[in-house]
């Protein structure tokens, strides 16, 4: 059998759509909380999810959910899911995984940090600056912890 003339599939990644999904901001304690000369307590959840949309295109979504208290009281709370639609092919499914786990959430997390940032400075406060996140290494960690893959 020759091997020369085998074909294999080629790896393809394109970027089909990146959009905000979900939005979310809320000011429970307005406009008392603008009189507050206290330092808040800034809380950051981040994460990220993918599902197979068919064999080749992925949606991706990044959430971070941003919760900044004074004591008790909420300041505020800036929600977004930033998602994408991926076209993957070719690639096997360790690699699948990675980059739907790292490469695509390091794609998405810049357009979810100007929303944050806008979010909040549109809100009356001044402006968040999420700091970068190495979706790479989160991902090494979820591999080390031997989790299933991230798509569905």
């Amino acid at each position: 059998m020759n091997n020369e003339n085998a074909q294999t599939p080629e790896s393809q990644f394109a970027i089909q759509k990146i959009y905000v999904k979900d939005l979310s901001f809320e000011t429970p304690n307005s406009p008392a909380i603008f009189m507050e000369q206290r330092r808040p307590e800034i809380n950051v959840q981040l994460g990220s999810s993918a599902q197979n949309l068919d064999q080749q295109n992925f949606e991706v979504v990044v959430s971070i959910t941003v919760t900044v208290k004074i004591e008790e009281r909420t300041v505020y709370l800036a929600e977004v899911n930033q998602a994408g639609i991926f076209t993957i092919t070719g690639l096997p499914e360790q690699q699948l995984d990675q980059m739907l786990g790292a490469y695509c959430p390091n794609v998405l997390f810049p357009y979810a940090r100007e929303v944050i940032s806008d979010l909040v400075l549109r809100g009356g406060f001044p402006p968040l600056l999420l700091i970068p996140v190495n979706f790479e290494a989160l991902y090494q960690q979820r591999v080390q912890q031997q989790t299933p893959p991230v798509y569905a």
